[in-house]
């Protein structure tokens, strides 16, 4: 340990910063995220936080401490000032200086800038707020695909500079030019319907348009008689040019497709869509969606425009699709089930698609327009022919479609070889195959004609670089498994959320065209971002390796800053392979060190996967222990006695904590600080659901010299493995725990942190009492686990929570019964909320009850949590208060009722059950209010504490006036029972007592 305290051991301004990191979520044109994909890639703001608070020395004075808060706020801004980011400079370099023992009198200039290291680089945000702030920076990650977004982060656009973003521009305009002339027939454009694609009719007093087959081929012939020319799909010379304000064309941006499977009722046969829903628009005043018809002629089903000002006027429900991938026949009503028909017509490859709609824009004008996939279906090319050509393209130019196959052992992320989509090449229409292989084409014709113009070749190969990055943003939206955005009207990532789901209907984009996943758009996207980031001077030390592995010097880096995977919660190499077919065909002749593999390396990729060790989940949560223990064993080799760790983590399972804890400790790191920064965009996932919506950034240091992970032999002491560090459980971690929890709540709530984020915050503080030994023995001589720590900081948490909601010490809280103890801490973390299973039955086991099974919180009739599968609500007073067994002692019920199964109230009731039936009976029956309350006597000063907890707002950030229509039915009914508390409750109770 050190005594060279750093301002992230001592205070960070929490609220502010995730204020700032939760709304860079919204920004897109210039933010290093619009470059490439990476998952679970932290906001810059809070990376900057972490590297610059690393750094400098911690306060002395309260004076100081607020001059650095001020700071630190302007410092951790998107749109951050060049004053306060020079002025962060000077600060790191001046604790630098100090650290190194040199003169106060050194110029800063030559002061040498602090090393970083993040050791699992990813998407690069970390490693370039260090470079933002000045520092020696160093990369690492073990993934190709990563390496090279780093490269195109931190390497490429401060080492040339502006050139850079205008020659990716003229390249990438050139790409575009060539591939439209290509396959620009294959897109071509539809017909000007005058915005007449079918009339505005009125029915049932509301205004609908509609679509039929006849409408569209009458528009369609007056149009191509005023043109004077007929449209071919396939022109004998160039693709149609692209069509101008005045020009009579739609210009089509995504055609909408359902797969279908045959009816496996021998007497029907038809085509079945299994389209889940059939919106297109869902805006006010624009309500567009597709009726279905079957036609008993052709066997299949009939798609119909239908658009209209409210959702009613449509004069059906859109929404009465597939369920859960179940189908229903149109034709006949046989009901077509996922498993085992569905999955194995998908496996025999008899799983087809059927065009819905078609998705336009009119040049010069605002707005989408949809057109009847039934009617405009000769507006889709010809499938043979485009294998035709695509078979073509490779045969003359080496390239192959992508058959490497798709990741299919994690079947919580990766879902298409249950259907047959085994290989990548399968993810994508022939049409988007034929696109992306003639986008592959010309990125690499743009580099051989780079280097015949003369361009110096390392210049040439990292324009060459961002180009290919053009295409896998092309990829990224452009598969037969994306989603079109109802109210956006847009097409989203399929794989953007860290899986590879299966879908029944899916924008095909048209990648030469205005609208999202096209070309042009994304190389805007990155030429903003470019310029950005050629504003930082210098660049980054990157290199691909392993992070168990380290090419760096002994005690050679001043911070490690890494976010690590979490667990089994990314499975970033398979998710990755994604890109990586692509990025090989495009630039793999350019990077052969990189990929030279069939697809990315996994065996030394530090996730948590059962199916690399034979399914054995215990087997594989080894191994990632082991390799994080390893990695942080590099990380303590590399690190300066008095350097600086800091590990970012958001895993919400004790399992991924307690590995994570192991590896650390054995490495012989001590946690010292823990900080949670909200990375969550406000009125987005947290507000959906109760779930940890912060980072939390671990900060930790170097104990002593890391033991090497081989065998029991090492613990024995020698010169490179010292005497173990043994704590006494009851005598020194406990009571250092109960202080360490106690000041972290106080000051966590000051901050404006609640619910499970505070929880998991003060568990990583409490880390310290533990990680600082060694090992950790229990007074029977039994070393304490990781895992049982957990527990034991969980309820030391849970505890001091209780004690500041119930505005009492810790005796005060044990006399509160269990059940009622998991209710308020239940509506303190999840309010109203439906929640995780998994999640709320930890806070259950913190309080010590059990959730489920007999007995416990959801059994009976009279429970207090709803479970729905994997999901538990809190019951309140409205839905529990109308039982008159509630809140009543078991000896009271006397021969009133006779009880089968056990319930609460077979003991003495608890005081969430009286306070219940207490409000129920004061909206419903006040005048049973006193006879109640004779029969379950219930502690006044208790129940009034829980009353009063559950009514306060004192856990809750107060980050806006509170006003009534906040706060729930159940608290405005406690408000009524607390104005009356005295007549009410004590009163009575006197009365009956006296």
């Amino acid at each position: 340990m050190t005594e060279d305290r750093r301002l992230i051991e001592d205070f960070i301004p929490i609220r502010e910063i995730s204020a700032e990191a939760a709304r860079e979520k919204s920004i897109r044109k210039g933010h290093i995220s619009t470059l490439h994909l990476w998952w679970a890639r932290r906001p810059l703001v809070a990376a900057r936080a972490a590297v610059y608070a690393s750094l400098v020395a911690a306060p002395e004075t309260y004076q100081k401490r607020t001059v650095l808060k001020e700071l630190m706020i302007d410092l951790c801004k998107w749109k951050v000032g060049e004053p306060t980011l020079n002025k962060a400079r000077e600060q790191i370099l001046e604790a630098q200086r100090q650290r190194l023992g040199l003169p106060e009198n050194t110029p800063l200039k030559d002061v040498p800038p602090p090393k970083v290291l993040d050791m699992f680089a990813g998407g690069g945000a970390i490693p370039l707020e260090a470079l933002r702030l000045g520092c020696e920076t160093h990369a690492i990650d073990l993934n190709p695909v990563a390496h090279i977004i780093e490269l195109c982060t931190l390497v490429y656009p401060q080492k040339y500079g502006k050139k850079l973003a205008d020659e990716v521009e003229k390249w990438g305009n050139w790409v575009i030019e060539n591939v439209r002339k290509e396959v620009g027939d294959l897109y071509p454009g539809i017909g000007d319907l005058d915005l007449g694609i079918g009339d505005l009719e009125e029915e049932n007093g509301e205004l609908q348009r509609t679509t039929s087959l006849a409408k569209g081929d009458r528009i369609r012939e007056k149009n191509l008689e005023t043109q004077g020319q007929q449209l071919s799909l396939f022109p004998s010379s160039t693709s149609p040019q692209p069509p101008t304000p005045n020009s009579q064309l739609l210009t089509p941006v995504a055609y909408l497709w359902t797969r279908t499977v045959k009816c496996p009722n021998p007497a029907c046969g038809a085509d079945v869509p299994l389209v889940r829903q059939t919106w297109l628009c869902k805006k006010s005043k624009k309500y567009v969606a597709l009726k279905v018809t079957p036609n008993y002629q052709t066997k299949q089903v009939e798609f119909e425009v239908v658009e209209s000002t409210t959702e009613k006027g449509l004069g059906f429900n859109p929404a009465s699709g597939s369920t859960r991938g179940n189908s229903l026949c149109r034709h006949c009503g046989t009901t077509i089930k996922t498993k085992p028909y569905i999955q194995n017509e998908g496996k025999a490859g008899r799983i087809n698609q059927q065009l819905m709609a078609i998705v336009c824009t009119t040049p010069g004008a605002k707005g989408k327009t949809y057109l009847s996939g039934t009617d405009y279906q000769k507006y889709v090319p010809n499938e043979v022919q485009i294998k035709e050509r695509l078979e073509k393209l490779c045969a003359e130019t080496g390239l192959t479609i992508p058959d490497e196959p798709i990741f299919s052992g994690n079947s919580r992320a990766f879902f298409t070889h249950l259907y047959g989509l085994d290989n990548f090449g399968k993810l994508f229409t022939p049409r988007q195959l034929l696109s992306l292989m003639t986008f592959v084409k010309w990125v690499r014709l743009a580099h051989e004609e780079m280097l015949k113009q003369g361009y110096d070749e390392e210049f040439a190969k990292a324009v060459t670089t961002y180009l290919c990055l053009g295409i896998t943003k092309v990829a990224n939206r452009g598969s037969n498994l994306g989603v079109y955005h109802t109210k956006g009207e847009k097409i989203e990532s399929p794989i953007g959320s860290g899986r590879l789901p299966m879908v029944w209907d899916f924008p095909e984009t048209n990648p030469i065209g205005t609208s999202s996943g096209n070309w042009s758009d994304g190389l805007d996207y990155t030429i903003k971002t470019l310029k950005n980031l050629t504003e930082i001077n210098s660049f980054a030390v990157i290199k691909r390796q392993p992070a168990q592995k380290l090419d760096i010097a002994d005690s050679s880096l001043d911070a490690i800053i890494t976010d690590p995977p979490y667990f089994d919660a990314v499975p970033y190499a398979d998710l990755s392979d994604y890109f990586y077919v692509w990025f090989k065909r495009s630039i793999g002749h350019l990077y052969p060190e990189h990929f030279s593999g069939k697809l990315t390396p996994k065996k030394q990729e530090a996730i948590m996967e059962s199916s690399r060790h034979g399914g054995d989940k215990a087997k594989a949560a080894k191994a990632y222990e082991d390799m994080m223990h390893q990695a942080f064993c590099e990380a303590s080799r590399v690190l300066k006695d008095g350097g600086m760790m800091v590990v970012v983590y958001a895993h919400k399972t004790t399992a991924g904590w307690s590995t994570l804890i192991d590896s650390l400790r054995r490495a012989k790191f001590t946690i010292t600080e823990a900080w949670p920064l909200d990375t969550e965009q406000q009125g987005g996932l947290r507000s959906l659901r109760a779930s940890l919506a912060s980072s939390i950034f671990l900060i930790a240091r170097k104990r002593g010299t890391p033991k090497t992970p081989l065998t029991p032999n090492s613990q024995l002491p020698t010169p490179n493995h010292p005497t173990p560090k043994i704590g006494d459980y009851a005598m020194d971690v406990q009571p250092q725990l109960r202080e360490i929890v106690q000041d972290r709540v106080k000051t966590l709530i000051a901050e404006g942190v609640s619910g499970a984020d505070l929880v998991i915050a003060c568990i990583g503080a409490g880390l310290r009492a533990y990680t600082q030994y060694d090992s950790v023995e229990l007074p029977n001589g039994d070393e304490l686990d990781a895992n049982t720590f957990l527990d034991e900081v969980q309820k030391e948490v849970l505890e001091t929570v209780l004690s500041d909601v119930l505005l009492c010490d810790k005796r005060g809280v044990s006399a509160v019964d269990k059940p009622t103890q998991y209710y308020i801490l239940g509506r303190y973390e999840y309010g109203e909320a439906v929640v995780e299973f998994d999640e709320a039955n930890t806070l259950a086991r913190g309080v010590g009850i059990e959730l489920d099974g007999p007995g416990g919180l959801t059994d009976g009739k009279l429970a207090l949590v709803t479970k729905n599968k994997n999901k538990i609500q809190l019951r309140d007073y409205s839905e529990r208060g109308e039982s008159e067994d509630l809140g009543i002692r078991s000896s009271e019920l006397g021969g009133r009722k006779t009880f089968n199964t056990p319930t609460p109230n077979t003991q003495n009731p608890t005081l969430i059950d009286i306070l219940h039936r207490l409000l129920w009976l004061s909206e419903h029956k006040p005048q049973d209010i006193t006879n109640f309350l004779a029969l379950a006597m219930p502690d006044a000063s208790q129940l009034r504490l829980v009353a009063q907890a559950l009514a306060g707002r004192a856990l809750t950030p107060e980050t806006k006036q509170e006003n009534i229509t906040s706060r729930t039915r159940e608290q405005q009914a406690i408000d009524t029972l607390l104005a009356s508390w005295k007549r009410i409750i004590e009163d009575n109770l006197f009365t009956q007592r006296g």
